[in-house]
């Protein structure tokens, strides 16, 4: 059975579907590892992130497009998971530069508190999307996802995302206007 087959089969009934997901698993955890170590070296943090998309495989197998490439869709979200962690790492370390000053306790308790309220702010906004708004926003923004992915992700045309992104924008915009430069809160 090829891979596009088993993807088909991933919608099926339970029993298909897990045959199907331990077939995939079987065929490409290897090599998605090894995909993910080459740009995260290291092994376990590697196998975590191959991991994940295997349970985001299977949590979005009945919205997968049959006729997909499902080793397209691994490699490119392992790739993307990979990525994502790198650039963590980087934050990190560049923020622990900052942690590690001696800085008052008092000096950064506005930026927390301003912090707090933005971090707020962004809930009551995600909040404020549509179940399939949300999903195409988080695909984009949180796992690097080009609208042409999340079409063929979701199984709508291009068009679909545009517009669905055009309305999370718009309404993350509305909700954030006053911690935007030349807002009116602050």
């Amino acid at each position: 059975m090829d891979d596009r087959e088993l993807l088909a089969r991933l919608s099926g009934d339970e029993a298909e579907a897990r045959d199907a997901f331990d077939a995939i698993f079987r065929s490409w955890y290897a090599p998605l590892v090894r995909a993910a170590d080459a740009i995260v070296r290291d092994r376990a943090v590697a196998e975590e992130l191959v991991q994940d998309v295997m349970l985001e495989l299977w949590r979005r197998r009945t919205a997968l497009a049959a006729d997909g490439s499902p080793q397209a869709y691994l490699f490119r979200s392992t790739r993307n998971r990979a990525l994502n962690h790198v650039r963590h790492q980087q934050v990190a370390r560049r923020g622990a530069v900052h942690a590690a000053s001696p800085v008052s306790r008092e000096a950064t308790a506005p930026a927390q508190v301003v912090s707090r309220e933005i971090d707020a702010a962004v809930r009551v906004a995600m909040d404020e999307l549509t179940p399939r708004c949300r999903e195409v926003f988080e695909l984009s923004r949180t796992h690097g996802l080009k609208y042409a992915e999340i079409a063929q992700t979701l199984g709508v045309s291009v068009k679909a995302v545009e517009a669905q992104m055009g309305k999370a924008l718009r309404t993350m915009r509305e909700h954030l206007a006053p911690w935007l430069p030349g807002g009116d809160a602050l």
